[in-house]
C-alpha cells in the first residue's frame, strides 16, 4: 500500500507519515481497507497525517479488494510466486548500476495486477516488491551474502 502512495514522491516523505497511514489504513489489513466506503475516502482526504489524494486512496481500496479475490482464490503468495516457478531470480550485478529499476518480468506482473484491479502497481513499484520479498535477489556479486558457507 505504502508503495503505491509513493508514487511520485519521496520515500522520506511515505516514511515519515508511516504510523499515521498504519492508523488511517487500519493496520493495513486488507479486509478492512476493502470495506472503506465514500464517508471514509472523506475522512481520509481530511487526515493531515497521510497523503491526501483521491486516487490513491481509492487505488488502495481498490487493491485491497483485488487482494481478497486473489486470496481466495488461490493465495496472493502463490499467485505472486508462480511468476518465477517458485524459485527466487538470483542476480549477480558487479555494480548497483547493473541493478534495474524494472524487467520485463516485472512489466508482465503489474499488466496481471492491474488486470486484477489493482492500482498504482507499475513495473517500477512491481520490481522493488519484488526485491523486497525474495523474489529477485540483486546483491552485489561481491556482497557477503553471496559468500559460501
Amino acid at each position: 500500500m505504502l508503495d503505491g502512495f509513493q508514487a511520485g514522491l519521496s520515500w522520506i516523505a511515505i516514511l515519515r507519515k508511516r504510523e499515521s497511514f498504519r492508523r488511517a489504513f487500519e493496520g493495513f489489513a486488507p479486509g478492512r481497507v476493502a470495506g472503506f466506503d465514500e464517508a471514509k475516502v472523506a475522512a481520509l482526504m481530511g487526515d493531515p497525517g497521510i497523503v491526501r489524494n483521491r486516487a490513491k486512496i481509492e487505488g488502495a481500496i481498490a487493491s485491497a479488494r483485488a487482494w481478497i479475490k486473489i486470496e481466495e482464490t488461490r493465495g496472493f503468495s502463490p499467485y505472486l510466486w508462480d511468476f518465477v516457478d517458485g524459485r527466487p531470480i538470483v542476480n549477480r550485478p558487479e555494480r548497483m548500476s547493473d541493478v534495474p529499476a524494472q524487467t520485463a518480468l516485472s512489466e508482465r506482473i503489474a499488466k496481471d495486477l492491474k488486470a486484477q484491479g489493482f492500482k498504482f502497481c507499475g513495473p517500477t513499484i512491481v520490481y522493488a516488491f519484488m526485491q523486497a520479498v525474495g523474489m529477485v535477489n540483486d546483491h552485489l556479486a561481491c556482497c557477503f551474502v553471496n559468500e559460501e558457507r
